[in-house]
């Protein structure tokens, strides 16, 4: 008998991470894996069922997001685990200035999509090639687009100002921040582990190859340092962060660079990778201890550190801090640098439970709790998709 199952997916641009789960809310995690190099000679598709320490490999041919996908299904899906997905859930990177909430894929939404294209070049369209992939393999399956952006939708207004004038402002033109399932999982957990998220000033530092930091208040993202593009913030892995318009303007005319040039100069060449000479990966940098990978390193906490300072102001205070993502919840150097000097805002972390990674790491003193947790946003898409699937039934059930 197939047991039935929820697909979750994240397609980028040569790339196709999937997750399977049971059909239910909390359900348990089935297999994940992913399709790289798509549409390029060095194509690898790789899985792993859960509980099973040894993964599958194997190079192949995957031109497109519908041949990976097809992969997906017949392999894993079927083969493997004799499966029967019933929804798919997708993690998409934009939802522009409206949207809060995860929604069902329609016509129109896909419309609107297409039109939110120039806000995330770089993400939306192939989040849109993975959604068309489901439709032409699978068109019976209802499909949930999950958006990074939602969890930040109802930043205070002067949160998602720009700065520009007017006269040229539109409902598009603000900032939106991202990593919101992250958060969401986040909050989330606490929650579940008895924290009352409605009474906290909550800091949440989700540091990977993409960084953000975001102030929560009452379960709600009040300030985030992502803003209208995820190259702003923190430097990252190959993303400068922020960045004097000042010196873009200079690069533009002294420098001859194109728009195009200087996209590429910030969002691949910049930041971790850029500042080293060598890597993007936090991990190969602390092993390095050379000068390059230190002054990379330094940097990068020290900006994380003046951003977390700065989240305190709207929060006007802090009473729980909490590292997330590949750096966050891996390096305990970094976190031991980003904490260091923050005493006076109660900040204290114990080195050893740091060095070895347990959940709290808040020294005995410290008036904040300092924590690790590692997040999970396939969990969140597929509890999404399993609450919506049953309200979107429930719906056509009434409407019929």
């Amino acid at each position: 008998m197939q047991r039935p199952a929820i697909l979750v997916l994240n397609a980028g641009s040569s790339s196709l991470k999937f997750a399977l789960f049971e059909a239910r809310q909390g359900g348990a995690r089935m297999a994940s894996g992913a399709v790289t190099g798509i549409s390029t000679d060095t194509a690898r598709f790789n899985w792993t069922v859960t509980g099973n320490s040894k993964g599958v490999q194997r190079d192949g041919a995957f031109p497109d997001h519908c041949t990976a996908l097809d992969a997906v299904m017949s392999e894993v899906i079927s083969n493997r685990l004799a499966a029967l997905p019933v929804a798919v859930g997708h993690r998409v990177a934009h939802g522009g200035p409206d949207c809060d909430c995860p929604e069902e894929v329609t016509a129109d939404l896909l419309a609107r999509l297409r039109g939110l294209v120039p806000l995330a070049p770089l993400h939306l369209p192939a989040n849109i090639a993975g959604i068309e992939a489901i439709a032409a393999l699978r068109p019976d399956l209802p499909q949930i687009a999950c958006f990074d952006t939602a969890f930040h939708n109802g930043l205070p207004r002067v949160a998602q100002m720009t700065g520009l004038p007017r006269e040229i402002e539109t409902p598009e033109l603000r900032r939106y921040g991202y990593h919101g399932l992250s958060y969401e999982y986040i909050v989330g957990a606490l929650t579940q582990d008895g924290v009352n998220v409605d009474k906290e000033r909550l800091i949440v530092a989700h540091l990977g190859n993409g960084a953000s930091l975001a102030a929560i208040r009452g379960g709600r993202s009040i300030e985030t340092t992502m803003g209208f593009s995820p190259i702003s913030g923190v430097p990252m892995g190959t993303r400068s962060g922020d960045i004097d318009p000042g010196l873009i303007l200079h690069l533009l005319r002294e420098a001859a660079m194109s728009p195009a040039d200087l996209g590429n100069l910030l969002r691949t060449r910049s930041g971790l990778l850029g500042l080293s000479g060598e890597s993007r990966d936090m991990g190969v940098l602390i092993e390095r201890h050379d000068a390059a990978a230190a002054e990379a390193i330094r940097y990068f906490c020290y900006h994380v550190r003046r951003h977390l300072v700065a989240l305190t102001a709207p929060l006007e205070g802090l009473d729980r801090l909490v590292f997330t993502g590949g750096i966050g919840a891996n390096a305990a150097p970094v976190r031991e640098l980003i904490c260091a000097g923050l005493g006076y805002l109660g900040v204290g972390i114990d080195h050893e439970t740091n060095l070895a990674g347990h959940k709290t790491i808040s020294a005995a003193g410290s008036r904040v709790i300092v924590e690790i947790r590692q997040t999970d946003e396939e969990q969140v898409i597929a509890d999404h998709v399993a609450r919506l699937c049953v309200e979107c039934a429930s719906g056509r059930k009434e409407a019929s």
